[in-house]
């Protein structure tokens, strides 16, 4: 579900900025190989307003906005005007306005004032390009690098790297800037230089860059010194967050879930060298030679989480980590960017889980999503294949722009190249379709059930492949002879379901409430994060089709326990934020009908399973790797009890939840950290 929003704090950070030195500008945004998905044109005008339009449009949907803006004499915003659409339809209508030392907003999610002394910058929820601009202008003119933020917080702004970039022959000086005091991780702008700086390029490395008209030549220069330069913060990150674990280490009594089981075993000690578990024996039995040792306190200890549908990056490993999701199924990336990641997990330069990618693997369309391969005839598509299957991918994902007529061929020789096959549902079949053609695994619970949804010219590329579920999954009778047929049709065929049920909360969500995705975890988040959880992201214009959207999401989630209890596998992916949405998803499983050891079990057992990774990991196995985590309280009967993850254990290594999540600038969920400690050898 990557979007425009990703770029930022909810939606309204990154995307920004603002004209200091000429009357109009003109950016345009490129996605993975050149292809424009949106533009936006900035004016200033005589009567001081500055004018903003903005669109973007990826994969199907994205936001258009008109602004309007007056500016403060420090380059604040002393006005802000917005409206427009959001990136699944819902309306924007925001509006900021600051009167001496009273600043008020009020937009469809929230209404606030606030006495505001000195210089400060509003942020918006929705934004165009042009709020990280103002930024950079405005804190460009103060001594300290750093800007108060309104209604809370401060922007601080670092220079990471200098260099020139040419068009016709012309040279031009540009600074990567990096932004920290919005969102959980650093934001990064390519700026002009001088005295009033504004916006030249917005990059984000393997998707997308954003760039002042003419200079489009420069993107891949850009991209280059970005990364290197992130990956030098990236680093030192890793450096900081992570710790060795060397010699034989002890965890002594934890109460260990075995997840073939799905029981919670008696206390027990587990022990690890170089990476691997090598005994499971009960708590108090002798030993010796011991390096380190960790008391669990009776935890549980449970196999580290698998999250099988993560679009990997490079800053939200820790999150990951955190929530004790040790392995990743990375579900669509850029291949160049997606070797990167591997190549630096390997070598300990990323704090990240392991990751298993799939091959994302595209038709050619005005909607193709620009991941992976982009393909036209059966010829590419195999090409396309064989270069996921030397570069040792077990998966191939398909997308919504896929031609039908070459499903199940590819599909075919895909699994000759041995690698499983997966995806959305290609446009113009139904779910039943795919699998008739060789599926494996089907992708989220829209893609389900749009089976019973769609007639043979439904075009799902659009957001109709969301609008159709939230309208139509409410009047389902799944007792129904067609929906009791394709359930046994699924398990006749073995096929496994990735619902990311988590992810579509937002069919349901109206502004101004907050989603109920994040809302457990929600007072323990930076305040610019709560405020975008109050944000709605569908057109839901009445109470009517509130209780109609309310009604079909609770209908897909009661369609996965029914999928369970028929015996169709599940495995548990996110599609979002990194971790906290994978918690959520194991309670939903749990409001399904699937008991909280059962659910645990789909994040482990499952994980390695269907991500082919079982004979490494998974269980708490003498032989396996030593991914591990401990918990406080009790899992397997209170399944909200899995955010209190206490230690993580992996790759030869230890994280301190508590750690990474302080980093972040997020509460921590447990009080008392386990510690690590040496211990002199017998």
């Amino acid at each position: 579900m990557k979007t425009i929003q990703t770029f930022g704090a909810i939606g309204a950070l990154l995307l920004a900025a603002q004209v200091q030195a000429s009357e109009k500008l003109h950016y345009v945004i490129l996605v993975n190989n050149g292809k424009q998905a949106g533009e936006q044109t900035v004016e200033r005008g005589d009567d001081g307003v500055t004018r903003v339009h903005f669109i973007f449009k990826d994969n199907g949907r994205g936001p258009e906005l008109d602004e309007q803006i007056r500016y403060a004499a420090d380059g604040t915003i002393a006005q802000y005007d917005v409206k427009g659409a959001s990136t699944f339809g819902a309306p924007v209508d925001e509006h900021f306005k600051r009167d001496g030392n009273k600043a008020s907003w009020h937009s469809t999610s929230e209404t606030g004032s606030t006495d505001a002394a000195g210089s400060a910058m509003y942020v918006p929820l929705n934004s165009s390009l042009e709020f990280a601009s103002a930024a950079i202008s405005a804190i460009a003119g103060r001594a300290d690098g750093k800007l108060p933020l309104l209604p809370a917080g401060t922007l601080t702004q670092t220079k990471v790297d200098e260099i020139d970039v040419t068009r016709d022959g012309k040279h031009q000086r540009v600074q990567l800037l990096a932004l920290t005091g919005q969102g959980l991780t650093p934001n990064f702008a390519w700026a002009t230089t001088g005295k009033s700086p504004r916006l030249f390029a917005f990059v984000v490395p393997g998707y997308m860059v954003a760039i002042e008209d003419g200079w489009q030549a420069n993107g891949a220069l850009l991209t280059e010194h970005q990364t290197a330069a992130e990956a030098k913060l990236l680093k030192d990150m890793a450096a900081h967050l992570e710790h060795p674990l060397s010699g034989l280490t002890v965890i002594r009594n934890a109460r260990v879930f075995d997840s073939e089981k799905a029981v919670l075993g008696p206390a027990s000690d587990v022990y690890v060298l170089r990476g691997k578990i090598t005994q499971v024996l009960p708590t108090g039995s002798p030993s010796q030679g011991v390096d380190n040792e960790i008391d669990a306190g009776g935890r549980v200890l449970l196999p580290g989480l698998f999250d099988l549908h993560g679009h990997v990056n490079r800053w939200g490993g820790g999150l990951n980590i955190a929530a004790g999701v040790t392995t990743t199924r990375d579900m669509g990336n850029d291949n160049t960017q997606m070797q990167l990641m591997l190549d630096e997990i390997a070598a300990g330069r990323l704090l990240s889980p392991q990751i298993v990618p799939a091959g994302f693997i595209e038709g050619e369309s005005p909607f193709s999503a620009r991941n992976g391969f982009v393909i036209k005839n059966l010829a590419e598509a195999k090409n396309a294949v064989d270069w996921y299957a030397d570069h040792g991918y077990p998966q191939l994902k398909v997308y919504n722009s896929f031609p039908k007529e070459i499903l199940a061929e590819t599909i075919a020789y895909a699994h000759s190249r041995g690698m499983r096959v997966s995806g959305h549902i290609p446009v113009f079949l139904r779910a039943q379709d795919a699998v008739e053609d060789g599926y494996d695994e089907i992708q989220h619970i829209n893609q389900v059930l749009l089976n019973f949804l769609v007639a043979p010219d439904t075009d799902t590329r659009t957001l109709e492949r969301f609008r159709l579920p939230a309208e139509k999954v409410a009047d389902l009778d799944f007792d129904s002879k067609p929906v009791q047929d394709f359930i046994a049709f699924l398990v006749a065929h073995h096929t496994d379901i990735d619902p990311t049920l988590t992810t579509f909360d937002f069919i349901r969500q109206r502004d101004g409430q907050v989603s109920q995705a994040y809302a457990a975890i929600a007072d323990h988040m930076p305040i610019d994060f709560q405020r975008g959880l109050k944000v709605g992201s569908m057109n839901i214009p009445d109470d009517a089709t509130a209780a109609r959207y309310e009604k079909s999401y609770q209908k897909m989630i009661e369609f996965v326990g029914r999928m369970y209890k028929a015996g169709i596998p599940i495995v548990a992916g996110t599609d979002a934020l990194e971790g906290f949405t994978l918690q959520r998803e194991l309670e939903l499983y749990v409001q399904a009908g699937i008991t909280p050891a059962q659910a645990l079990q789909i994040a482990t057992l499952n994980g390695a399973r269907y991500s082919r990774t079982l004979d490494q990991r998974g269980t708490i196995t003498p032989g396996k790797q030593a991914d591990l985590i401990l918990v406080d309280g009790d899992p397997t009967t209170n399944i909200a009890d899995i955010r209190k993850v206490a230690l993580v254990i992996t790759q030869g290594k230890w994280m301190s939840p508590t750690e990474i999540y302080g980093a972040l600038g997020i509460k921590p969920f447990v009080d008392k950290v386990p510690a690590v400690t040496a211990t002199a050898k017998h």
